[in-house]
């Protein structure tokens, strides 16, 4: 049997069924996911922006920043350096389409690049195709190296938002940010992205990833907004006017979505352009792809806008997707109000078996979920899927079956329907400095940046005792009277280990690099390249058992919360890989974590873990039925 291979995306039926659910929120059907996207539309000022940076990084040599490490060899694929670049944007990431490079953003393979080109369409054939990195990233979970230096990332952002404003005012800023992340580290830069002349129309800041965390006590969503809050604060947002919310949602399991929506619906309107700004791994692209889904976006265009690539690996999109906004009349905003009253009345009894099983998946990966619906659909013709089986498995390095069916017209905006509109675009995470991410290979990413709702992990710990995170950070517990409590917040796949103050060193140097340590992997030949834990000093003063301290952040490998007898001084030593940053969080996040846990395990300082149920927002109780 034949399979596809590079042409697949423009043109694949895929059948799977969570990706299906995640398009419009609630229901599990099989839908053909169509791959177009608009033509590129050359933007010199970005490009220029992706030069100088690029050149201010030659400059400053192969120091100035670490390239990022990828366990895989580029696949088969040679590049052409005599054919021009093309003009059309990957539908992935944004990159424009090109072979002659294989180091750049937006490569296709040459032969395949000359498959989709040589037909009539001529290089409007690559239209819908994605690049090679987000087919890897998208179908074998691979990232490739690239030759992009961070400054980039943030020099085309900074492009974008200092364009000429249209519709006479300058656009809203929607900043994404992961709270597992704060205090974040990006936050305070954006007024330096803005140009003075061109001034932001606003700035929402949005929280998300808050599905990931469990509720330590009633209310914590309450004090997870405050802490944002202070957060934006303290970055100077609130000077000027320029914040003007904050809201907490989680883009992978859709909680908060529908109020968001309804919230720049409300406010913002059809004002104007909306960027979707954010640091790499703050989940941006998947915020936009349920955006698209949903009532912020044109009826019609799910159909002609591809969603945006969604992978662990920092840095996915490499230039701005965008889609159309819709305009949120005052019929429209009652249809949309109608049903959301009429879904909010609903029992998980009362929904169908797709829906069930759909929202039994979402409630494994995430404590807090969220329905989210379209009340704008655009009516297809014939409710009957068709897709050739011999379509749905493919390789990379193989053809496309032919397939007897007729090929569907790939679907464009009208002249009319775009030329006034809006658009919300999400642009290229801007890397963050001093992280461990930077630091990792692509499966060792995999295995830190936590994708379920974390469980948190409690051991009781004696002065001269210690707690290693994998082999990307330690806490040594030095002084104290008492016994403290560490809850380690962090990606389930990352194991924790105690060991004592005087065995600590001979079991990091037998075991960094090893399985039982399990990341970095690789064994003595990549510590060899893996910089050395370095120490930082830090004095605490218990609050009470019941309350957390501090929070210890080991970058962005996860944290430990302190919980210690009141008035009780402790003195810690926190290890992190060197080069990355190491945050003492006061007040801590969760201050009540140490309360998720079980009973004590005979024998050892752990206690049995504890994983609170999963909650539905906008979904009726049996209870309140």
């Amino acid at each position: 049997m034949h399979r596809p291979g590079w042409a697949l995306l423009a043109r694949l039926a895929r059948a799977r069924p969570w990706v299906a659910a995640q398009r419009r929120g609630a229901a599990v059907r099989d839908e053909e996911e169509r791959f177009v996207f608009l033509e590129y539309e050359p933007q010199p000022e970005l490009e220029a922006a992706r030069s100088e940076a690029a050149a201010a990084e030659h400059r400053r040599g192969p120091a100035a920043g670490r390239e990022r490490r990828a366990a895989v060899a580029a696949p088969p694929g040679r590049p052409d350096p005599a054919v021009p670049p093309s003009g059309v944007s990957c539908s992935g990431c944004g990159a424009e389409l090109q072979c002659r490079d294989g180091g750049e953003p937006g490569f296709v393979p040459a032969d395949k690049y000359r498959s989709l080109t040589e037909g009539p369409e001529g290089v409007a054939g690559l239209r819908g195709a994605v690049c090679q990195r987000c087919w890897l990233l998208a179908h074998h979970g691979r990232a490739l190296r690239l030759q992009l230096p961070p400054e980039q990332h943030r020099q085309v952002v900074s492009a974008a938002l200092r364009r000429p404003s249209r519709h006479g005012r300058g656009p809203l800023l929607l900043y994404l940010l992961d709270v597992l992340e704060l205090p974040d580290p990006v936050l305070p830069q954006i007024p330096a992205l803005l140009d003075p002349d061109v001034p932001a129309a606003g700035l929402l800041v949005v929280g998300n990833k808050v599905d990931l965390l469990p509720a330590d006590s009633a209310g914590h969503l309450g004090r997870l907004r405050q802490r944002l809050e202070a957060a934006c604060v303290r970055a100077g947002l609130r000077r000027g006017g320029l914040l003007v919310d904050v809201r907490l949602v989680s883009a992978k399991t859709g909680f908060g979505l529908e109020g968001l929506v309804s919230r720049l619906q409300r406010s913002w309107k059809c004002t104007g352009d909306v960027y979707l700004l954010g640091a790499t791994n703050s989940g941006k692209s998947t915020l936009f792809n349920a955006l698209l889904h949903s009532d912020y976006c044109k009826s019609r265009a799910p159909d002609v806008v591809n969603r945006a690539t969604v992978s662990p690996w920092p840095g996915t999109t490499l230039n701005l997707l965008k889609f159309p906004i819709i305009n949120p009349t005052c019929d429209r905003i009652f249809r949309r109000q109608e049903r959301l009253k009429e879904e909010a009345l609903k029992t998980e009894d009362q929904l169908s078996s797709e829906e069930k099983r759909y929202l039994n998946h979402l409630k494994k990966q995430g404590y807090l979920v969220g329905r989210v619906g379209r009340t704008f659909q655009r009516q297809n013709s014939s409710p009957l899927i068709e897709f050739d089986p011999d379509m749905l498995s493919y390789s990379i390095d193989e053809d496309p079956s032919h397939s007897h069916r007729k090929p569907k017209e790939r679907e464009e905006f009208t002249y009319n329907e775009v030329k006034d509109a809006r658009w919300c675009f999400d642009t290229p995470g801007i890397v963050k400095e001093n992280c461990v991410l930077n630091l990792l290979t692509e499966k060792e990413v995999k295995l830190v940046m936590p994708t379920k709702a974390i469980i948190p992990r409690t051991f009781i710990l004696k002065p001269g005792m210690v707690l290693f995170l994998a082999a990307l950070g330690r806490v040594d517990y030095l002084q104290g009277e008492k016994p403290a409590w560490f809850s380690v917040v962090a990606s389930n796949l990352l194991p924790v280990h105690i060991s004592t103050l005087s065995n600590a060193d001979a079991l990091y140097e037998k075991h960094a690099g090893q399985e039982f340590l399990k990341v970095p992997m690789g064994g003595k030949e990549r510590m060899k390249e893996f910089p050395p834990l370095v120490p930082q000093d830090i004095t605490l003063k218990g609050v009470g058992t019941t309350e957390a301290v501090a929070d210890i952040k080991l970058s962005s490998a996860g944290w430990v919360t302190v919980t210690a007898h009141q008035e009780e001084e402790l003195l810690l030593r926190a290890y992190t890989p060197r080069g990355t940053e190491l945050v003492v969080r006061e007040p801590p996040l969760l201050p009540y974590i140490s309360s998720i846990r079980g009973a004590r395990i005979a024998g050892t300082a752990a206690y049995r873990t504890k994983k609170p149920p999963a909650l539905v927002e906008n979904l009726k109780t049996m209870e309140n039925k």
